[in-house]
C-alpha cells in the first residue's frame, strides 16, 4: 500500500506528478468529447477558472511557478499504447468499441492545446480557449491541480508524523463512513470525486475502500485511469456543457429553446441503455421536462445535480406517469453535495419507487473536515466552465440560482426563454 503522508512530505513532482495521464479524466468528458468531435467540430470554446468560495484565495496559497509547472506537464501527455487499448477494446456499459476509430485516431494525436494564466485579486484566472473538443479536455486535469496544490500549500509545514497521523485519521473517517453505508439496502454507488478531490493517490485510495468495503453495492468510478487500473466499471453519461454551448450557438430565442433537446437527440443517435441519463436542471428541471419531447420519457433515467434532491426526485416520478412510464422501471442518480446522511435518507425516501444510484463526489475523495489546525483543508467550490462558444456568453440557470452563472441580462433572457420563475437559494458547497 502506498504510503501517502510520505509521499506528501517528501515530495517530487516529476515522479508523481499531480495528473499523470490523459485519461486521468472523468469517463464523461471522453464520451462528450467523442460527440463534439462529431457534431460540433468547428466549434471555439472558452473555459474559465471560477472560484465560488471567494474566502479561498488561492493566487495567495499557490506558487504560480509549480502551477505553471504542472499545467505545463499536462500539456506534454499524450496517450500511451495501454491506454489506447483500454479505450478501443474495453467493455462499457455492456458496449465494446464505445469509441469510434476516427476519434480515437485524433485522440491518439492529442495534446492539450496551450492556457492562459493571470493573478487578479489574491485569485487566478487561468482561461483555455480553442476548438471545443480540444479545450473541453483541460477541465477536470486543471481543477485536479489546483484542488491538490491548495492541499499541499496548507500542509506544507507538518512534519512527517503530524502528517502520518491526519492520513491515519482521514482513513479511519473514511472507513467509518463505509460501513455505514454497508447496511444500506441495494445500494448503488459510484465514485463521482476526480475534480475536486485531495489527490489522484487519494482517490485511488477512496476507490480501494469502497472495493473492499462494499462489494458489489460500489458500481464503479468516473476516473478512466483508476477504471482501467483496478479493473473496475467506468461510470459517467453527459454534463451541463453540453447543453450550454449548444444554446449559446443558438441564433433566435426559438432555437434556444430547442438547444437542450437537441443535444440530447445527438446524444440519442450515439448511445443507448444506461448512457441515456437526462440531466434537466441547466435551465430549470420543470420548464425542461414540461417541454420534452414525447421520446425523452423512454429514456433509461435522469440525474438530480442541484436544488433540493428530493423535490427533483418527484418532479421527474410525476413527469414519468403523466407520460405513461413506469417510474419503478427509471433510474434516478444522486450527485449533488452528497455525504453519508444524505444517501442513507434518499435510498430510504426513494425506496420502491424508482430504481436509485448515487455519484459521491468530493465528500468522498477530500473530505478532511476537522483534521487539520483551522481546517485549512475544508471543501469549497471550484469550477472550471465554459463560458464563451463562437464569442456568444454561456448561461447555467440551475434549480439553486447560487448556482447560476453568466452575464446578467443574458441570465434573465435565459429566464424568459425557459419559463424560469422564483427559485429557491441553495448554499453551495462544493
Amino acid at each position: 500500500m502506498v504510503d501517502i503522508a510520505n509521499r506528501v512530505w517528501n515530495h517530487k513532482w516529476k515522479i508523481d506528478p499531480i495528473v499523470r495521464s490523459l485519461i486521468d479524466n472523468d469517463f464523461y468528458k471522453l464520451l462528450m468529447c467523442q460527440s463534439v468531435f462529431r457534431n460540433k467540430p468547428d466549434a471555439t470554446v472558452t473555459f474559465s477558472l471560477i472560484n465560488r468560495s471567494k474566502d479561498i484565495r488561492l493566487a495567495d496559497l499557490i506558487d504560480e511557478g509549480e502551477l505553471r509547472e504542472q499545467l505545463d506537464h499536462i500539456r506534454s501527455l499524450s496517450l500511451t499504447r495501454g491506454e489506447s487499448t483500454f479505450l478501443r477494446g474495453n467493455t462499457f456499459y455492456g458496449k465494446r468499441q464505445m469509441f469510434r476509430p476516427d476519434f480515437m485516431e485524433w485522440f491518439e494525436n492529442l495534446r492539450l492545446p496551450d492556457y492562459h494564466l493571470e493573478k487578479r485579486n489574491g485569485q487566478y484566472e487561468l482561461t483555455f480557449e480553442g476548438k471545443w473538443h480540444e479545450v473541453m479536455l483541460w477541465e477536470i486535469p486543471a481543477l485536479a491541480v489546483l484542488m491538490e496544490l491548495r492541499g499541499r500549500a496548507v500542509l506544507h509545514d507538518m512534519r512527517k508524523f503530524e502528517l502520518q497521523v491526519l492520513y491515519a485519521r482521514a482513513m479511519t473517517k473514511l472507513w467509518e463512513k463505509i460501513e455505514r453505508l454497508r447496511d444500506v439496502p441495494d445500494l448503488r454507488i459510484a465514485d463521482f470525486g476526480t475534480r475536486r478531490r485531495h489527490s489522484y493517490l487519494w482517490q485511488d485510495r477512496c476507490v480501494q475502500a469502497m472495493i473492499e468495503g462494499l462489494g458489489d453495492k460500489f458500481i464503479g468510478t468516473s476516473n478512466c485511469l483508476i477504471a482501467m487500473k483496478r479493473d473496475i466499471e467506468a461510470i459517467g453519461t453527459n454534463a451541463h456543457e453540453l447543453p450550454m454551448v449548444y444554446s449559446a450557438l443558438a441564433k433566435t430565442d426559438e432555437e434556444l429553446a430547442q438547444a437542450p433537446y437537441q443535444v440530447l437527440a445527438d446524444w440519442h443517435e450515439e448511445h443507448d441503455g444506461n448512457l441515456r441519463i437526462l440531466l434537466p436542471d441547466t435551465y430549470g428541471t420543470e420548464g425542461f421536462l414540461k417541454r420534452a419531447p414525447d421520446w425523452l420519457a423512454g429514456w433509461t433515467g435522469i440525474r438530480i445535480d442541484s436544488g433540493d434532491p428530493a423535490t427533483g426526485a418527484e418532479i421527474a416520478i410525476k413527469w414519468w406517469k403523466d407520460r405513461g412510464e413506469d417510474p419503478r422501471e427509471k433510474l434516478i442518480i444522486f450527485s449533488d453535495g452528497l455525504d453519508v446522511e444524505k444517501i442513507v435518507e434518499l435510498r430510504t425516501q426513494f425506496a420502491g419507487r424508482a430504481k436509485v444510484s448515487f455519484g459521491w463526489g468530493t465528500l468522498l475523495t477530500n473530505d478532511f473536515r476537522g483534521l487539520t489546525p483551522d481546517d485549512g483543508l475544508l471543501p469549497f467550490s471550484l469550477v472550471c466552465k465554459a463560458i464563451k462558444a463562437d464569442g456568444n456568453p454561456t448561461v447555467k440557470l440551475s434549480d439553486n440560482p447560487n448556482k447560476a452563472m453568466g452575464p446578467a441580462e443574458e441570465i434573465e433572457r435565459y429566464k424568459r426563454v425557459f419559463g424560469v420563475g422564483e427559485q429557491s437559494r441553495m448554499d453551495v458547497i462544493v
